[in-house]
């Protein structure tokens, strides 16, 4: 007897040695809050979502439509995007108003290491985000502290889209996180200071995607300096920039808008995150994704977490350990 128990201990352990040696993230799409702390102790930098979001904007209209342009479905949690949210997120010293929050957005969770991408979606074949591209969206959300989601963005008339963020980061608070204003002040900033070096190039369709890598790449830059205990100066962080710059050839066609994107990069420098010890492989995934990317679409894969199987394999991932321990207690 004694035997066989010891023969069924050993087996026990060898097959959670086993299963413990393979990466969850090989065979199941989930994702869950990535602590992201800075060398000095700082709380937690970089966040996901633990389900799926639509925030529509308090002045949409035609949500029925906007559901289908949003792919929203009914594992959705609903929000709304006020102007307050707006002063709260965006803008403390802004004016807006609920009539004003037009665009909405929906955001979806995926697997550990995507980092961010974007869609902006025509409504009723209508481009009514005329101002904001997907790739200013995309690391504009990853500098302030959000990470491995994919995000829709449509409005069901024109409207220059940057309100859209408020969405994003009211959407995070809903799911438990408040990111931190320090973090989305400086990426706030990011988002007007490419404005204008993106609206002088707006006939090259890859140049946002070339300009958000060069400002990701900084941003990297930055944190693996600050990792060393490193803190670059200004003129750290222009040489650096203009080094990124000439890495994606298009230094002569940002040159005479870059002063705004060094102000913001060097808020970025001040703010927490820039600190983060994995900011840098958070970024670079976030990078990937847009380097190369042109126009609005970045990801066009079906929403699997959202699906009925998809939501099977979430429910399979969180039961189970619990399912293996009362399989090796019943041994006994």
């Amino acid at each position: 007897m004694r035997s066989k128990k010891l023969t069924k201990v050993l087996i026990a352990s060898t097959l959670m040695t086993s299963l413990l040696a393979v990466p969850l993230s090989q065979s199941i799409v989930y994702a869950a809050e990535t602590a992201s702390s800075s060398n000095n102790g700082a709380s937690t930098q970089t966040h996901t979502l633990n389900k799926s979001y639509v925030v529509y904007g308090a002045g949409a209209a035609d949500k029925s439509e906007l559901d289908n342009v949003l792919a929203v479905d009914d594992n959705f949690t609903t929000l709304t995007a006020t102007a307050s949210d707006y002063q709260k997120y965006i803008n403390p010293n802004g004016s807006t108003t609920n009539a004003a929050m037009v665009s909405s957005v929906a955001i979806v969770p995926t697997d550990p290491g995507s980092g961010i991408k974007v869609n902006v979606k025509k409504f009723n074949g209508e481009d009514n985000i005329t101002k904001v591209t997907a790739q200013q969206y995309a690391m504009v959300a990853q500098m302030a502290g959000v990470t491995d989601v994919t995000i829709t963005v449509s409005a069901n008339r024109a409207v220059s889209g940057e309100s859209a963020l408020t969405g994003v980061y009211k959407a995070i608070a809903a799911d438990g996180v408040s990111l931190n204003e320090q973090n989305t002040q400086s990426a706030n900033q990011m988002l007007t200071a490419t404005n204008g070096a993106i609206e002088a190039n707006k006939d090259d369709s890859k140049y946002p995607g070339k300009l958000m890598a060069a400002v990701g790449d900084t941003t990297k830059e930055i944190n693996q300096q600050k990792k060393q205990g490193n803190t670059p100066t200004q003129n750290d962080i222009q040489t650096t920039l203009n080094q990124k710059l000439e890495a994606r050839n298009i230094y002569n066609e940002t040159k005479n808008y870059e002063q705004p994107i060094i102000n913001a990069l060097v808020q970025f420098n001040n703010a927490p995150i820039s600190s983060s010890k994995d900011y840098s492989s958070h970024v670079t995934d976030t990078i990937n994704n847009v380097k190369n990317s042109s126009g609005d679409m970045m990801n066009k894969a079906k929403k699997f977490l959202n699906s009925k199987d998809g939501q099977a394999v979430k429910q399979e991932a969180q039961s189970w350990w619990t399912r293996f321990v009362n399989w090796i207690r019943s041994w006994f």
